[in-house]
């Protein structure tokens, strides 16, 4: 199986960056792509730059809804798998919001961002509300699917769910800066959750400079074993295509060793005298 990460900027016109993301997916799927991937907030300025004014979430939008309307016709048009990542409006919450679409354009759910982070031009907890949607994994026709926006990925207790729910590859929309953390280190968090958990991660991010941030782009595909598929760009647009073989997920360490040893019986005594001092 083919999949495609779509790296690109998002401009103030958020009707040209849905427009080209769309052309990016009949570029994929030309190229053979059976699912493509979007980072996170794809479609628009990165709103959370900014600390959050007066009813911030009436800068999202349901779900369905205008964005994933089009993204589910051009998907039954080109028979992919979509993973985007949008602001949701739900009344007067909002979320971080990866919907999932299957090749046929249904709505096979979305994922919302569960932990919620805030520091100086990442002030989301202004605009987010945290997940309630848990760490699905859809069964797609591209296979078995798990989200993991941003934030969630530092989190092995989510990554670890996403194994336990049958994933055999984890999408993982970002918005990740130049120069963030240091040199390395949020690939190589990557690589170490893929081998542990026994599946494949493609996380797409986000690229462009905007208002305080400059995001880097490096998109990159790891193996069940951790080893590193693919890698784009630096700073430029892109797509960024891997080729994967999900049956390896079920001949690694993780499903053949880690996974069939688990304890989680003794984990929970452990946890909870921390947690009753």
């Amino acid at each position: 199986m083919k999949i495609a990460l779509v790296q690109q900027h998002a401009s103030p016109d958020k009707s040209d960056n849905i427009t080209r993301a769309l052309a990016a997916m009949e570029q994929a799927a030309r190229a053979g792509a059976s699912l493509v991937g979007f980072a996170e907030l794809a479609f628009e300025r990165f709103h959370p730059q900014r600390p959050a004014g007066a009813d911030p979430w009436m800068l999202a939008e349901p779900v369905p809804g205008p964005i994933t309307d089009r993204i589910s016709r051009k998907a039954r048009e080109l028979g992919v798998v979509v993973v985007l990542n949008l602001y949701e409006r739900d009344g007067t919450r909002a979320y971080d919001c990866s919907p999932v679409v299957d090749a046929d354009g249904t709505l096979a759910g979305r994922t919302r961002m569960v932990h919620i982070t805030d520091y100086p031009c990442f002030h989301e907890q202004g605009y987010y509300t945290p997940g309630d949607t848990g760490a699905p994994v859809y069964r797609t026709k591209a296979g078995p699917i798990g989200v993991a926006i941003c934030y969630d990925r530092h989190y092995p207790e989510y990554m670890r769910a996403l194994a336990l729910g049958g994933a055999d590859l984890v999408v993982v929309p970002q918005a990740g800066a130049v120069d963030e953390w240091p040199e390395g280190l949020y690939e190589g968090e990557m690589r170490v959750a893929a081998f542990q958990n026994g599946y494949f991660v493609a996380l797409c991010n986000r690229v462009g400079r905007e208002d305080c941030l400059t995001f880097g782009g490096e998109s990159f595909v790891c193996g069940p074993d951790g080893a590193i598929l693919v890698r784009g760009p630096r700073l430029e647009d892109a797509i960024v295509y891997a080729d994967l073989d999900l049956r390896q997920a079920e001949r690694s360490h993780a499903r053949r060793l880690f996974l069939q040893h688990r304890r989680p019986e003794l984990y929970a005594e452990w946890i909870a005298p921390a947690v009753r001092s």
